[in-house]
């Protein structure tokens, strides 16, 4: 008889099961009082842009969002188990870097820790984060890998996808890979909220798939239910924490909106200036303060309200996206094990040039 193994679905609860387990044996978190981080003089701002540097030298390193993932929870875990000083945190944070990226990183892409004290400006010496590394390796005991928020984004996407492999049929030029390097944006961004650290990274994983899925489908809750259950996430935890990361990824979108024209509506007869004009009118006598469309609201037939993307924003969402094709097979080997973000940087201005609309052009003062 022909053995049968688990099912995908069975074996992404598995190992969702275990990294819950391991995450409740290890989650430890700094507590912030009074304004400061507790016994210390750290606020939450210098915590705030300790950890985007931490994701800054991240990308700059080429290093992928597990690693940024995981020294982030080093961090954390540190500062909640010591009284650091202010002035050590930017050596404790490059150092935390280090040691995630000996784990999840390939030797050749780890840069010597001479040349990273340079490249990374911490302003201190290669002694000084190697010291540095076997303080955190003692107050931790040697402990280190744990489930981080970004695994567990990977495990719910993959739940998603598995059970809804058409839910992104109707957006155009989105693949589950691209798809999980955009939450992971949000992820990163959120994840340097000093209030957000109170929350499990199960949980805050779970709220980012929540809000996206609320966004793009009305069929929305039967799937998040199963996956509260399968995470054990308490539900008034949940309601808070997706309150918070609701407002901070608001924090991400543009707050215009552009239009472009529209081949499939009908052909324009008017000169493009007094097309300008027609748009601006129907602002106005709609009241669109701060130019903010919604879909309920009336728009001129003939344009489209998009949402502003800046270049760096496509940047950023293709280079996770290099590392995340591997997850879901959507593209052939890798040249050296890793694809570089020129690759992705060409591929987009491929994308650019054939696009059917015409270019933009910005509007004459009258």
């Amino acid at each position: 008889m022909k053995y049968i193994g688990p099912s995908e679905s069975q074996r992404l609860t598995l190992v969702l099961e275990n990294a819950l387990a391991r995450e409740t044996m290890i989650w430890k978190v700094p507590v912030f009082q009074n304004f400061t981080l507790k016994g210390t003089d750290i606020s939450p701002p210098y915590y705030e842009k300790a950890v985007l540097w931490i994701a800054e030298l991240s990308s700059r390193f080429q290093f992928y969002p597990e690693t940024f993932a995981l020294s982030v929870n080093i961090f954390n875990r540190l500062l909640a188990s010591v009284k650091a000083q202010l002035k050590y945190l930017r050596c404790i944070a490059v150092a935390c870097l280090v040691l995630a990226a000996k784990i999840n990183e390939e030797d050749g892409i780890i840069p010597p820790v001479k040349k990273l004290a340079v490249q990374s400006g911490c302003k201190c010496s290669p002694a000084e984060i190697l010291r540095m590394e076997r303080i955190i390796l003692d107050k931790l005991h040697w402990d280190l890998y744990t489930a981080t928020p970004m695994d567990f984004l990977n495990m719910f996407h993959a739940m998603v996808m598995s059970n809804w492999p058409h839910l992104l049929n109707g957006l155009p030029q989105m693949n589950p890979s691209r798809h999980v390097a955009f939450l992971t944006k949000q992820l990163q961004h959120c994840m340097a909220c000093h209030q957000v650290l109170q929350f499990k990274g199960s949980t805050l994983a779970l709220v980012i798939i929540t809000l996206e899925l609320e966004r793009l489908t009305p069929e929305w809750f039967p799937v998040i239910t199963d996956l509260l259950k399968k995470a054990q996430v308490d539900s008034i935890k949940f309601i808070h924490c997706k309150e918070l990361v609701d407002q901070q990824i608001m924090r991400l979108q543009p707050s215009n909106a552009v239009y472009i024209f529209n081949p499939a509506s009908q052909a324009i007869q008017t000169h493009p200036k007094e097309r300008l004009r027609n748009c601006y009118s129907e602002l106005k006598n709609s009241q669109h303060v701060n130019s903010k469309v919604t879909a309920s609201q009336p728009v001129p037939a003939t344009y489209l309200p998009t949402t502003a993307k800046t270049h760096e924003d496509d940047m950023e969402t293709d280079e996770f996206y290099d590392g995340f094709r591997h997850l879901y097979n959507e593209d052939g080997t890798l040249e050296g094990g890793r694809i570089g973000s020129t690759h992705s940087h060409n591929s987009l201005k491929q994308e650019e040039s054939s696009s059917p609309c015409p270019l933009l052009q910005p509007p004459e003062i009258y």
